[in-house]
């Protein structure tokens, strides 16, 4: 076990750009990839780099990530000081809530004190990736930092306003940084920035004072402060350091052989899917035939609370009327019955009639609560396309979605631009019958 990190799962922030699924939980209980939940992504990082010792920050709508927590992640041992406990925001210091991360961490200081690590490390509850943070830790060690940041690679154009962004010596120690700024400043010889993936290592016995004031944000306020008066900030860059030892398959001769690398082919990999676009795309990213994303790791498992629905099923098998599904995942307890899916991602309690279409679609299906089952239903001869359908919803015949934009907006229906493309995304929210 990495006894001297302990870690903190920021999972408190209202995600308002991922409304409407964020209406009714938090961002990082939003269902993820067929069957899991944004969260387990961050969890199961922790668990893999042998982090035992993990809180999870909750404060905006939060029961169905408690719940989520309690029954799929209440698997270590208190009896060998392993734990992942949620801490809801419980105003320690004064009448207030969390006011942003620094104050989150300052609001749990208490804890910090009562385990002792020589390491705190703070992490965002809402992104897609496999990370080693204990390379993360030998690099912190070995440069003498008093804040390791972790950094990935990204355009200028797409941090502007949407990210911390890093400027760096040649040693990778921080030299500049500036939140969400309008003119990132990029890499040299690029049109690249070095952007923050919201991925923080303290070292313990700074972490107090550094936080022991009024400001409340780390990236907006602390982090900048720290850099201009010279505190030992370095930036960890993700893309080179990250190595995810992981066994991946090549076919020969008709058979598929499995091969150990030093460096999976996703170790790379990293999204934030705090928009509907950015949130429909990561999902996409898992279908393809070779995914840039890879649920299906044996050394890096993702881990997950396993919903207790039956096999998935295909049913009829007639020259027009066959249940098929290409380049998509179909999670257990989903029935295609006569239908046809591509691309596109169903998660546990869906059934779709026949002579349906989906395509490029995430459907985050039913529920399922003392073995009654809510399905989600999607009735004979839809269409859908480039749609998000949260749990519960049920769509009656000969509905199309994703077609007509006007026609979507009429419905009350959600709709969301695709950057480079005329089409849009559409959300059906949770529990909605069209």
């Amino acid at each position: 076990m990495a006894e001297d990190i302990l870690a903190f799962v920021m999972a408190g922030g209202i995600g308002g750009r991922l409304r409407p699924l964020t209406d009714a939980r938090a961002k990082p209980a939003v269902p993820f990839g067929g069957v899991y939940r944004i969260i387990d992504f961050p969890l199961s990082n922790c668990i893999n780099s042998d982090i035992r010792q993990i809180y999870v920050l909750t404060q905006y709508k939060s029961h169905s990530l408690s719940r989520h927590l309690k029954s799929g992640w209440n698997f270590l041992s208190r009896r060998l000081d392993q734990f992942i406990d949620e801490i809801p925001a419980q105003m320690q210091r004064g009448r207030h809530w969390y006011k942003g991360t620094a104050d989150a961490i300052r609001q749990n200081m208490h804890l910090v004190q009562s385990t002792q690590p020589r390491h705190v490390l703070v992490l965002p509850g809402d992104h897609i990736y496999k990370m080693d943070y204990r390379l993360m830790r030998n690099f912190h060690v070995e440069r003498g930092a008093t804040l390791t940041i972790a950094a990935v690679r990204i355009p200028a154009s797409e941090a502007r306003g949407r990210y911390g962004v890093m400027q760096v010596d040649d040693q990778w120690r921080i030299v500049g940084f500036e939140e969400k700024p309008d003119d990132p400043k990029t890499l040299p010889n690029s049109t690249d920035c070095l952007a923050s993936m919201g991925v923080y290592l303290f070292d313990t016995s700074n972490l107090g004072v550094l936080i022991d004031n009024d400001l409340n944000d780390l990236s907006q306020q602390i982090i900048p402060r720290m850099v201009d008066s010279g505190v030992p900030v370095f930036a960890y860059d993700f893309a080179i350091h990250n190595c995810i030892e992981e066994y991946e398959y090549i076919s020969m001769d008709g058979h598929r052989e499995r091969h150990l690398v030093p460096m999976s082919s996703d170790a790379g990999y990293w999204r934030d899917v705090g928009t509907i676009e950015a949130f429909w795309s990561a999902n996409l990213d898992l279908v393809a035939p070779h995914p840039s994303f890879n649920l299906y790791g044996e050394k890096w498992p993702v881990f997950n609370d396993a919903p207790h629905f039956p096999p998935a099923k295909f049913v009829h098998e007639l020259p027009d009327r066959t249940g098929q599904a290409h380049n998509s995942i179909v999670s257990d307890g989903v029935i295609l019955s006569g239908c046809l899916v591509r691309n596109s991602i169903l998660s546990p309690g869906t059934y779709i009639h026949s002579y349906s279409l989906i395509e490029n679609s995430i459907l985050l299906g039913g529920s399922i609560s003392g073995g009654r089952v809510t399905e989600t239903t999607v009735g004979r001869g839809c269409r859908i396309r480039n749609a998000i359908i949260d749990k519960n919803v049920s769509l009656s015949a000969g509905l199309t979605i994703g077609y007509d934009r006007s026609q979507d907006e009429a419905r009350g229906l959600s709709i969301h631009p695709i950057h480079g493309d005329t089409s849009y995304i559409a959300v059906v929210p949770r529990g909605c019958r069209l």
